[in-house]
């Protein structure tokens, strides 16, 4: 199959729960710079090794340069290999964050407007992206008691991660729940967790393998596929929508929870145009993040070139 034929989640994933336990063992024991000895040699094979992910991030960051004169030099191989380096740095965050190890005097949290909603106990929807360590925001937690999170993954790897996440964190407020296939009885029980004040976070910026649409809107210059599976859910949950990223900001992160929209509305005359203008809203959102931290964004395969649901039924 070509590189334009794929779509991202037949390209697999290689992370080894077993090698992020190895890992976070190093961590602990050993501190930062032990682990770095033991993850740059991988990051470099799998750099030296995974021909279109290395694309991807080169053509990622040189659309980024050309749009926004982000990064400030215009990248090549060396940028692209601190792009996957960035990716493994954070994979540890990440750990870190799901067993509540990370600093949380390094998160600094902005739009306490909107965190005062939360605190409310008023539930809603979160569309995010694959931007820096989302898992941090469970340094929400400490401010809102309560506070839980169901996220939406495409991928069949859900149950593993929840058994990782069971392992580092028992008490975790974050639950994956797979949903290659949304049906109307996953929609209620949705609605019922955002009902009792919990949210519902879902990625806005990976189109599903199949049963789900896609729009076209412009980022980084270029046209690129976008699912409109948030924004349908978030119609059916009749709830209040925001948006999220977790990037790097000096020596920690900053979370930046914002206003997305009160309701989400599909008028039954107007309905692709509406979930396009959503669509662009939230690729105008993501161009924002971006450019705060170009090496933040992890999706290492051709997103402006993949293959959307829509064209494998033409």
């Amino acid at each position: 199959m070509s590189q334009r034929g794929q779509h991202w989640a037949e390209i697999g994933e290689s992370t080894s729960v077993r090698g992020i336990l190895l890992l976070c063992a190093v961590h602990r024991w050993l501190g930062r710079w032990p682990f770095r000895l033991c993850v740059y040699p991988v990051v470099l094979i799998h750099w030296l090794a995974n021909g279109t992910a290395r694309r991807a991030s080169l053509q990622y960051l040189q659309r980024a340069h050309a749009y926004q004169a982000v990064p400030p030099r215009r990248p090549g191989m060396w940028q692209s290999l601190h792009h996957f380096a960035m990716f493994a740095e954070t994979l540890l965050d990440k750990i870190l964050a799901l067993g509540q190890r990370y600093p949380v005097e390094r998160v600094r949290m902005e739009r306490k407007d909107v965190l005062a909603r939360v605190k409310a106990g008023e539930g809603g929807l979160i569309v995010t992206a694959h931007l820096g360590c989302l898992e941090l925001c469970q340094i929400m937690a400490d401010q809102v008691p309560g506070f839980r999170l169901t996220a939406l993954v495409h991928t069949a790897h859900a149950e593993r991660f929840n058994r990782l996440i069971q392992r580092l964190d028992a008490g975790s407020r974050v639950e994956l729940l797979q949903v290659t296939d949304l049906g109307p009885a996953d929609a209620v029980k949705l609605a019922e967790r955002v009902a009792r004040g919990e949210f519902v976070a879902i990625a806005g910026d990976r189109v599903p393998l199949r049963g789900g649409r896609s729009v076209t809107a412009p980022f980084l210059g270029h046209d690129a596929p976008f699912p409109i599976g948030a924004y349908v859910l978030g119609a059916a949950l009749k709830c209040p929508v925001f948006t999220m990223a977790c990037t790097h900001d000096g020596d920690g992160y900053r979370v930046r929870l914002e206003a997305f929209a009160e309701r989400i509305e599909l008028p039954r005359g107007s309905r692709d145009a509406a979930l396009a203008g959503y669509a662009a809203q939230f690729a105008v959102w993501m161009e924002r993040q971006v450019r705060l931290s170009p090496y933040d964004w992890f999706n290492f395969y051709p997103f402006w070139d993949q293959v959307t649901h829509d064209a494998r039924n033409e």
